[in-house]
């Protein structure tokens, strides 16, 4: 059975032999359409955890900073879920690129936020700032409130 078939038949297989084939540096067998698919995979995987966390913590930040009436309820399981993102996003963040990838989402995740605690609260969108209100450095910032 070729290592392309393998792919088809049974994944994890593949990987050990995938795996195995790098170890022993048999590139002349390697599936590489596969494995090409897989690694460019594994990068948008990656981007969409940023995007994901990312989003869920503007959510939270913004509901804690603009829904007043719900915050006293709410507060200790927002700042709970806000720091729980922070960790997961800090975790993500500490390779350069997808740093780099957080610093140029930040623009195209707010107003998905906004849209998303709208719907939730019933909040006017007069309210929201246009841009986020929030530097890159707040975000991240295991102290921060607004």
């Amino acid at each position: 059975m070729t290592t392309k078939d393998l792919y088809e038949q049974d994944y994890l297989a593949w990987l050990e032999e995938t795996a195995k084939q790098l170890r022993q540096r048999q590139t002349d067998v390697l599936d590489w359409e596969h494995l090409r698919e897989e690694i460019e995979a594994l990068g948008n995987e990656q981007r969409h955890k940023v995007d994901s966390y990312l989003l869920q913590l503007l959510i939270h930040l913004l509901l804690y900073q603009y829904w007043p009436e719900e915050r006293e309820r709410c507060a200790k399981g927002w700042q709970d879920e806000i720091g729980n993102f922070r960790v997961e996003l800090e975790l993500l963040l500490e390779s350069k690129t997808l740093y780099n990838y957080f610093l140029t989402r930040i623009a195209v995740i707010y107003p998905k936020a906004v849209k998303r605690v709208r719907q939730k609260s019933a909040l006017p969108v007069a309210i929201f700032a246009e841009t986020c209100p929030y530097s890159p450095e707040q975000i991240l910032d295991s102290d921060f409130l607004p």
